[in-house]
């Protein structure tokens, strides 16, 4: 063979190869991740998990193209710790805090840090609950761009928080000018805020962030960490959305959040992103059958009072089960509680070409696991001390791999009263804690035949109570669950 032949010959070779290794400004093969994350949505609150009253055909196109988890947990019943976990792969309860108010620990990888080393571009747009630095009139104002974040515009803690503001990168949005930003008991909105939040436009302005930011970084790898308000309290569905559902406004609410998915999954389908996009669905815990009552006497900052909005907003939740509706479906209790309404959350995945459309899982993941399924999928090793209870679940998304022979066990930080942690395990389910006069310190269901956890049968099975002890105790000492 002559030179000139060995050369035509590179040449082909090299232009027949498929590019999966280029230089940082151009595109590469790496999936986009765009990770949703609702606020106190319930396992019951989507019609393609069992709901009548309200119509998701956004989300049930999501799951329709995809693969529809039913053994999803939360790795907390409340939103903080959840969050903290999803993006850590860290279970909360090593940390010894009760309640709200987690933050990332300085110097921890994140998924975004992880990915944005993999080359992503990365933006929390949305619900952040993870704090900030503590002087807000003396930018910047520290939190998402500090742990891996590119951009950053959200609600600082909840829809109804008395920080009525939202803040984009380091500096809250709409300051008044020469005036310090302060919250005041006995006013309606902080001093300092020229434009405090609309609540019944909060989840539209948060859409088309995200939006901005898919069309700004369509050429190159993105994660998009999208967590919308609803349907946490308030209840205020903006005013389109206001009577079209038959459970309230709660059910408005969360057919508005069904909307904001179809104008993420719209964006995808006219930039041509959706074959390269791994699109994820989820709920950050359990809804909640009763509604907040510390917001009572707030003054609510509205576009539209519409539709009795002013009268129904407190009582939503209740009224929506009044007409029939259960937020957490067949599970017992909610949002703040070890039982499975608390932490059993719906899970949708979607990646045309590589999860096969249509299809169902009862595989028992956590959302820890988000962290080292990312790195799985852009082929990253991640260190000892990072992610440390998190578990890749791509190999089940993609179905590469068969249903263990036994069941895997996840810990889930549950109430605050008693310390409990729910131990799941399959069709078992146990709860730990500290107990209580009416609460024994352990209890232990079949869930295949009890869902509503009404029969303790932990006296009935002394071995395998003693198991699951052990399997925490273990994971406890080890400091890690991941191998």
């Amino acid at each position: 063979m002559n030179p000139c032949q060995r050369s035509f010959q590179l040449l082909a070779a090299l232009l027949l190869t498929p590019l999966t290794v280029v230089h940082a400004e151009e595109i590469v093969t790496k999936p986009n991740i765009v990770l949703i994350v609702a606020d106190d949505l319930g396992y019951g609150d989507l019609s393609c998990y069992g709901a009548t009253l309200i119509d998701t055909p956004n989300i049930d196109r999501l799951a329709s193209q995809g693969k529809r988890f039913t053994d999803a947990h939360a790795a907390a019943t409340v939103c903080s710790p959840s969050r903290y976990a999803i993006l850590t792969g860290r279970s909360p309860w090593r940390l010894g805090k009760k309640g709200n108010g987690y933050r990332i620990e300085p110097g921890r990888v994140t998924m975004a840090s992880l990915l944005k080393d993999e080359g992503y571009r990365s933006a929390a747009i949305g619900k952040w609950h993870l704090g900030y630095s503590k002087d807000w009139n003396k930018p910047p104002i520290k939190g998402p761009l500090e742990v891996g974040f590119d951009y950053h515009f959200g609600v600082p803690q909840n829809h109804n928080d008395n920080t009525r503001c939202f803040i984009e990168n380091h500096d809250i949005v709409g300051r008044e000018p020469g005036v310090p930003y302060r919250i005041v008991d006995d006013k309606d909105f902080p001093e300092g805020l020229a434009e405090p939040r609309i609540e019944d436009q909060v989840d539209s302005t948060l859409t088309a962030k995200a939006i901005d930011f898919i069309r700004r970084n369509a050429e190159r790898p993105f994660f998009l960490y999208f967590t919308p308000t609803a349907p946490h309290t308030h209840i205020t569905p903006a005013a389109k959305f206001r009577g079209t559902s038959k459970a309230g406004l709660l059910g408005d609410y969360v057919q508005e959040l069904d909307h904001h998915v179809g104008d993420i999954l719209g964006t995808l389908d006219e930039l041509k992103l959706t074959d390269n996009t791994l699109v994820i669905f989820t709920s950050d815990n359990g809804g909640s059958y009763k509604d907040f009552k510390g917001t009572s006497g707030t003054k609510l900052n509205l576009a539209s009072e519409e539709g009795d909005i002013l009268n129904k907003y407190q009582t939503a939740k209740e009224d929506a089960k009044k007409m029939g509706h259960s937020t957490n479906g067949i599970w017992r209790d909610g949002k703040g509680h070890p039982e499975e309404g608390g932490h059993r959350i719906s899970f949708i995945a979607r990646w045309p070409g590589k999860i096969p459309a249509g299809t169902t899982s009862d595989y028992t993941l956590n959302l820890a696991d988000l962290m080292a399924t990312s790195a799985d999928i852009v082929a990253a090793e991640l260190p000892k001390d990072a992610a440390e209870d998190s578990i890749s679940i791509l190999p089940r998304l993609l179905e590469k791999q068969d249903a263990p022979a036994v069941p895997r066990t996840i810990y889930v930080q549950g109430d605050t009263q008693n310390d409990a942690i729910a131990i799941c395990s399959g069709r078992w389910k146990m709860i730990a804690g500290k107990g209580s006069k009416s609460v024994p310190p352990v209890q232990l269901y079949d869930l295949h035949n009890d869902p509503s956890e009404l029969k303790n049968l932990a006296k009935q099975n002394p071995e395998l109570v003693q198991r699951m002890l052990a399997g925490l105790e273990k994971a406890r000492k080890d400091g890690r669950t991941r191998p």
